[in-house]
């Protein structure tokens, strides 16, 4: 019973996919997916293509001798397996967090185009994540915890408890490795499990199930509201993905605060707190109109633009740099910003330097400048400004002088000073 209840969640999950990668630790959890899969195989679905990932975080002494049990584990069941090592920080704070995010790009980078991840959270792992959840404040979709499929990830044995996995193992006479880590109750998860779970279930024995049905509703509440949303969030959202701001401050703040949930989770950064979200509102978006305001949220930049929410890397500092070029071959600019080259064969609208006229690249200038095609001089400020430039791209945009002379901003203005037909820049990314 156990293993046709076990086989049939999986069945239900995989459905038709006939590709499947699987996070494979060696312990208890993972191995019976892994067995219940090749079982599977062997006996009602022999289209199926597993392969196994084991990632070796070499946090402990005994990572070596995991990885080798993994390998002739999946030797015996004829399954393919990547053995990946990950570095981590163990000062940089938060193991849990580095172990996690290393696992998962690890894993993704291996994911073919035509594969699913499986993985092996199970209902008592759904049952911490939620209270994990609640215990940082979260809404319903923090509480909506782990979806059995998402982003080619699929959970099969969501739905399956500790209990049933261990009997399964138990009635296999199945093999695999304890991480002495998961009996240190520091951690979050492992005191949930260790001290907390273990006393509710004495007195609430269905109380994980009832925990999933909480998350399976919040699960559903979420999907309505962002159905509910989707038009309006969509109306708001421009070609390059920045937020247009009207109508947004007219809308209710609860409205107005799931839209921008809706937005970071679009852009694949981490859903900032309550607190941050009234923040980002009154420093950036409340800011008086002639304010440069940022927003600094993990390792991103929010920043207001006539009348749009702009969501940006950090950038580095470029104001004070001034690089020498001979113009001879393509310059490599710093922070990303691209590849600057010169050309001579059509669309020109610069002068050569002449032969007493070193060039180099900046990123600031100051004072008034003379533009091609206007009368009169302007302050750099307002040049920018016509032509649109969002104040974080004005120390971006490589500037060309000749000795100390300005002669043109790449891609926006030539002075008078570089008008000429000789020569002509782009960057290229």
């Amino acid at each position: 019973m156990i293993d046709q209840s076990i086989e049939q969640a999986i069945l239900d999950h995989i459905k038709n996919r006939q590709s499947l990668l699987v996070a494979y630790s060696g312990g208890v959890d993972s191995t019976v997916l892994l067995h219940a899969l090749t079982q599977l195989k062997q006996q009602q679905r022999p289209d199926l293509q597993l392969s196994a990932i084991y990632i070796h975080h070499g946090l402990s002494q005994n990572a070596d001798s995991w990885a080798r049990h993994c390998q002739q584990q999946c030797q015996i069941w004829q399954v393919p397996l990547i053995i990946e090592k990950v570095r981590l920080d163990p000062m940089a704070g938060n193991i849990e967090q580095q172990a996690r995010n290393a696992r998962y790009q690890a894993i993704y980078r291996h994911l073919k185009s035509d594969q699913m991840l499986c993985t092996a959270q199970h209902l008592d792992d759904q049952c911490e994540t939620f209270l994990l959840a609640l215990k940082r404040g979260s809404g319903p979709a923090g509480l909506s915890a782990m979806p059995v499929e998402s982003n080619r990830h699929l959970r099969p044995l969501l739905t399956i408890s500790r209990q049933q996995i261990e009997a399964y193992a138990n009635r296999h006479q199945l093999t695999w490795i304890e991480d002495e880590s998961n009996q240190d109750d520091h951690y979050d998860r492992n005191f949930l499990r260790l001290k907390v779970l273990p006393l509710i279930n004495q007195r609430w024995p269905q109380f994980s199930q009832m925990v999933a049905r909480s998350a399976s509703l919040c699960q559903q509440q979420e999907a309505l509201i962002n159905e509910l949303l989707d038009n309006d969030f969509h109306q708001l959202l421009t070609t390059q993905s920045q937020l247009r701001l009207s109508p947004l401050i007219n809308y209710s703040e609860y409205k107005r605060n799931a839209i921008l949930r809706m937005w970071f989770r679009q852009q694949g950064v981490m859903m900032p707190s309550q607190k941050q979200l009234a923040l980002i509102w009154q420093t950036v978006v409340e800011a008086k109109e002639d304010a440069n305001p940022k927003f600094v949220l993990h390792n991103k930049q929010i920043r207001r633009y006539q009348n749009q929410l702009y969501l940006l890397p950090l950038y580095d500092d470029t104001e004070h740099l001034v690089i020498n070029w001979d113009l001879t071959s393509p310059l490599v600019l710093p922070d990303n910003i691209g590849q600057l080259q010169s050309h001579y064969q059509h669309d020109l609208n610069c002068r050569l330097p002449q032969a007493d006229e070193a060039v180099t690249v900046r990123f600031h200038a100051q004072g008034r400048l003379q533009i091609v095609n206007r009368q009169g001089s302007r302050a750099i400020k307002k040049i920018w400004q016509e032509h649109q430039i969002p104040p974080w791209m004005r120390t971006r945009t490589p500037l060309i002088y000749y000795n100390e002379q300005l002669i043109c901003a790449v891609g926006v203005f030539v002075t008078e000073q570089g008008k000429g037909s000789q020569i002509n820049f782009s960057v290229t990314e």
